[in-house]
């Protein structure tokens, strides 16, 4: 996805090198955004600040199987610039998919899962290119 982006430089803080924030690098790295190693080189830093999976049941059977399970995908981002002012605020990207199940295909479903929760990845780094490409620097505070 290419998108127009106010920014050169960007440091990307994550607690750990998930597949979101390799596939995150590689996206920004798509649209020309140069990867810094510290915050000091970067025109702002774009923080993983949590990413999280859930899946809960959504339907059982009258015999109490599970039929249809809801798979979540929490990312919360936030970005800024070395004066701590923010580009981007605070925010949660939430997505789900809903998934019917059937326990005579556990592999089969545990594939379908996978891929699910991949798609919903590949959504949650096009939905941040395109909050970043809305960002702008933050308004001076002394006016």
């Amino acid at each position: 996805m290419q998108v127009k982006l106010a920014f050169q430089s960007v440091y990307l803080r994550a607690t750990s090198d998930s597949p979101f924030v390799t596939d995150l690098r590689k996206a920004l790295a798509l649209n020309k955004v140069t990867l810094t190693d510290t915050a000091e080189d970067a025109t702002i830093t774009l923080e993983v600040i949590s990413e999280a999976t859930d899946k809960q049941i959504l339907s059982l059977s009258a015999a109490g199987k599970v039929l249809a399970y809801d798979l979540r995908y929490l990312v919360t981002i936030s970005a800024y610039d070395k004066q701590l002012g923010y580009w981007l605020p605070r925010s949660e990207i939430s997505l789900n998919r809903n998934m019917t199940y059937d326990d005579t295909q556990v592999l089969a479903k545990e594939q379908e899962q996978a891929v699910l929760y991949k798609d919903m990845r590949t959504d949650a780094v096009a939905q941040v290119l395109r909050r970043l490409s809305r960002a702008t620097p933050p308004k001076d505070q002394s006016e």
